[in-house]
């Protein structure tokens, strides 16, 4: 019910404030296990992606943001689930492969934490990794202007997000290399996206 809410209020907050735009929103399957892997550059950016979706978007959250009991609780209730930022957290590609498994979406950010300068990282093997292990397909989401919101003063940039077409994971997931590349092929997807709509 929360979840419903907030996507009424952030459509508003967004649509209103910041003009969002939403484009090839038809290239999020609407059932079925998916990725959405998104570029990343500020805390606005998960409710960005999710709320213009018609199906619930399961993040990870570094684990910080659970230890107050009412927020993590808050965001427990959006489908987040938390995870050990700078080393391999196990339990955390567990519960992605869970969500994954039953069918729902999973929110990641390939570059596994923000850009303070707006350009994008290089892609952590992760997101191959859980692809190539649920068979998953992954749809990029490029993301413009978050990294502006309120850092102009009184000035609200316009925003946009580009779902792009679905991306399959065909290699040997046992091959280090090969994930990499695909995680790698993700991210210059989104790159693609992005520069064709700025």
């Amino acid at each position: 019910m929360l979840y419903g809410i907030l996507q009424i209020v952030f459509g508003a907050f967004f649509k209103i404030l910041f003009r969002a735009e939403i484009i090839g929103r038809e290239n999020m399957p609407k059932d079925g296990a998916v990725i959405l892997a998104a570029n990343h550059m500020s805390n606005w950016d998960p409710p960005f992606v999710a709320t213009f979706l018609k199906r619930p978007v399961s993040y990870m959250a570094k684990i910080e943001l659970f230890e107050n009991p009412i927020f993590g609780a808050a965001i427990r209730s959006c489908h987040a689930f938390p995870v050990k930022r700078g080393a391999a957290d196990r339990g955390a590609i567990k519960a992605a492969m869970q969500v994954l498994k039953q069918g729902r979406c999973l929110g990641l950010f390939p570059e596994g934490t923000r850009s303070r300068t707006g350009k994008m990282k290089k892609a952590e093997a992760g997101v191959g990794l859980i692809a190539s292990m649920t068979e998953a397909p992954v749809v990029p989401a490029a993301i413009i202007g978050t990294d502006r919101i309120f850092a102009n003063g009184g000035h609200f940039p316009k925003l946009k997000v580009i779902y792009g077409e679905p991306m399959h994971f065909t290699g040997n997931r046992k091959d280090k290399d090969q994930l990499e590349a695909f995680s790698q092929s993700i991210m210059d997807r989104i790159a693609e996206l992005k520069e064709k709509n700025l």
